[in-house]
């Protein structure tokens, strides 16, 4: 049997080929999601930096000043810190649970970032039902929470659990039927980059900020009472149950519940952009925008870098409102916090879609 050398040489160039090829593949797969992963990151500590100096301005102190210029550094000296800090178990404490609560709660939030459009082209992935994927995702966080509280075999840590998951049930159905009243009425579609498109329409007009101003301040309530701020920070009160859910973690644990909370108020705030205040588009009525500088129909690089900063600067402007209120209001109580959406918004959540529908239907 003669064997050609020639054809062993290009059978084994090609597999080089393939191989490579999918090495390429793997790696353009990854790139996007390690990329949505430092952003996410580095908006974390943006916040975390921006809540310090906005506070101590309201209270009238100096706030960070000696870490890096301004300050800057002071968060990621924090998780530097909590990063090398003893990790502490409870010796009666179930340390499975233990240990998978903190990262289910994280893992679920950060799902989420998923379906955010920080441009028309820019989204990891547009789903036909990305806002609902969105809130059933989140919905899975105060399961980790649940679980830290048991799993901690404390009294204290178990009723903060309890708090977290009564408090993310009585405040997800008045969020969810504000999302809806928009896909129904609105947008047609549960997709956020349709949602977007939507609003571009009018300019600044389209928000749906004006068109469903009740579903905002409903989406507004109940995404603070998501994301545990104040007032509504029940699960982790200090003056009652010394810190919820919080009691026996120390180290990175700690460090995972801390970064989860600004995970889900960055979500949030996103989310408020995309479904009402109009997302990457400009926002400025055409006959001034479209005439004279075509940004909104922009494309390539620089028309993805405009979108991105429109995204993010309309996020964090609107971010000033839950660090304001954190820092102004009383923290309610537990009946008052249940009567709030249980009494309140959701009734209030109901009218509204009633109303959206019967427009939709009057307009037929």
């Amino acid at each position: 049997m003669i064997i050609d050398i020639r054809e062993v040489q290009d059978i084994n160039s090609f597999y080089r080929v393939e191989s490579l090829k999918g090495v390429y593949g793997i790696i353009w797969v990854l790139v996007p999601i390690f990329t949505l992963v430092l952003g996410i990151t580095i908006g974390v500590l943006v916040i975390v930096w921006l809540e310090r100096e906005i506070s101590a301005g309201l209270q009238q102190r100096i706030g960070p000043e000696y870490s890096g210029p301004l300050g800057v550094l002071q968060a990621l000296a924090d998780g530097t810190k909590l990063l090398f800090k003893e990790n502490l178990l409870p010796s009666r404490g179930d340390t499975r649970l233990f240990s998978i609560g903190p990262s289910i709660a994280v893992i679920a939030i950060l799902l989420s970032y998923s379906v955010i459009p920080f441009d028309y082209h820019l989204v990891l992935a547009d789903l036909n039902i990305g806002v609902f994927l969105w809130i059933a995702v989140s919905s899975i966080a105060p399961i980790g929470l649940l679980i830290s509280g048991y799993g901690s075999n404390n009294k204290y840590s178990f009723l903060g659990g309890l708090r977290a998951a009564a408090q993310s049930i009585s405040y997800e159905i008045p969020l969810t039927l504000c999302v809806l009243a928009i896909s129904l009425r609105l947008s047609n579609s549960l997709s956020t980059v349709d949602i977007v498109e939507a609003q571009s329409k009018y300019g600044f007009w389209g928000w749906n900020l004006w068109r469903q101003p009740i579903g905002f301040i409903v989406f507004l309530i109940s995404s603070l009472a998501e994301c545990e701020r104040l007032p509504f920070d029940l699960p982790e009160a200090e003056e009652e149950l010394v810190a919820g859910y919080q009691t026996e973690y120390s180290g990175i644990k700690f460090g995972l519940f801390y970064v989860a909370s600004y995970l889900n108020l960055l979500i949030s705030s996103l989310f408020v952009t995309v479904l009402y205040l109009g997302g990457w588009n400009i926002s400025i009525p055409y006959i001034f925008v479209a005439e004279l500088f075509e940004i909104n129909k922009a494309r390539g690089v620089f028309g993805t870098t405009i979108g991105i900063f429109i995204t993010l600067a309309k996020t964090y402007l609107f971010l000033f409102i839950p660090i304001t209120t954190r820092w102004t209001l009383p923290r309610l109580r537990m009946d008052q916090l249940l009567n709030l959406g249980w009494k309140f918004l959701l009734p209030i959540s109901l009218g509204n879609l009633l109303l959206t529908t019967s427009f939709q239907l009057s307009s037929l």
